[in-house]
């Protein structure tokens, strides 16, 4: 089997647990960005945490991406993304979003440990 990468081996505890509220922040960064504009400024709810990955923002400028950064899978509702939409209200969508683009969204949920309290 091969060796993890090194990055694997530097884990520190993700921010946010599963069922936290998010907001996606809604920054205005120019270039490459995995996030996609219809969701920033949007709240989400945490489903899980996939691990630590290098970031691709900066691998794409030819970084090595580290340190690592904890990804998110995040479920939106679709209501809350397009005002205009007319499906049911239990529509939803699904996204990765790396930490460094997530800050609390009025929620408790967010693990006590990290932030010292």
């Amino acid at each position: 089997m091969p060796a993890s990468p090194i990055w694997r081996k530097r884990v520190t505890e993700p921010r946010f647990a599963a069922g936290s509220l998010v907001r996606v922040l809604d920054l205005p960064v120019p270039g490459h960005m995995r996030t996609p504009h219809y969701v920033r400024g949007r709240q989400g709810r945490i489903e899980r945490c996939h691990g630590r990955f290098p970031n691709p923002e900066t691998r794409a400028y030819g970084s090595n991406g580290q340190p690592a950064k904890p990804l998110y899978m995040i479920r939106f509702r679709q209501k809350d993304i397009w005002p205009n939409y007319r499906g049911d209200g239990d529509d939803s969508i699904v996204l990765d979003i790396f930490e460094h683009w997530l800050e609390p969204a009025g929620d408790s949920r967010i693990k006590e440990a990290r932030h010292g309290a």
